[in-house]
């Protein structure tokens, strides 16, 4: 069984935080549902309202700082980390640790040095559309792995994308061949019905 590749996307949106007596909460979207984002000039890109409604009722999701998994920062099962669908997209919310990375985190989010979220993601279900100047790629269900507070947003994955388009024009392509191979197939037969009935 092949295994799903997973990308990345960012979106560059305020990181907030609120201090509640010792604790500090670092909050925010790491998503906007319906928005479009160019992806590398190659296809555009939007997830549709829902796409995460699944996998967040399983997944033990983890956050990081600029996606490097020995700066964990929180984690759904210890009740750290909350991530959630609302109206507007995937809101996040991260109870800060006292640890030096949480720490520096809190600073930089003062500072207005951090300048966005992102999450790591593998595609379930998506849907093309080459009607417009560009394909439109829209994910309709994502399994997700990780958010994390960056410092620098950037779209990964773009290749794999690719790939997935490629493969949408190929299943396009194919249902066009059997179609038209169907069409074919059925004027034959039509054809050789008239001519057994004209020997008849």
């Amino acid at each position: 069984m092949t295994m799903p590749e997973t990308e990345v996307r960012s979106l560059v949106s305020p990181v907030e935080h609120r201090a509640d007596g010792e604790k500090t909460t670092a909050t925010g979207y790491a998503v906007i549902f319906g928005e479009v984002a160019d992806i590398a000039g190659y296809f555009d890109e939007v997830i549709a309202r829902g796409a995460f409604t699944n996998s967040l009722k399983t997944a033990d999701v983890r956050a990081y700082f600029n996606h490097d998994r020995g700066r964990v920062l929180g984690r759904v099962s210890a009740g750290t980390l909350r991530v959630k669908e609302d109206a507007k997209g995937l809101a996040v919310e991260i109870d800060l640790p006292d640890t030096s990375d949480g720490r520096d985190v809190r600073t930089l989010i003062e500072r207005g040095d951090v300048s966005g979220m992102s999450f790591r993601f593998n595609v379930v279900r998506e849907m093309w559309d080459e009607s417009g100047e560009k394909p439109l790629r829209t994910l309709l269900e994502v399994e997700i792995g990780e958010v994390s507070i960056v410092s620098e947003p950037a779209y990964e994955g773009t290749s794999v994308a690719m790939r997935s388009l490629d493969a949408a024009r190929k299943e396009k392509r194919q249902q066009n061949f059997n179609a038209a191979a169907h069409r074919v197939g059925m004027k034959v037969s039509l054809d050789l019905q008239m001519r057994a009935r004209s020997k008849a």
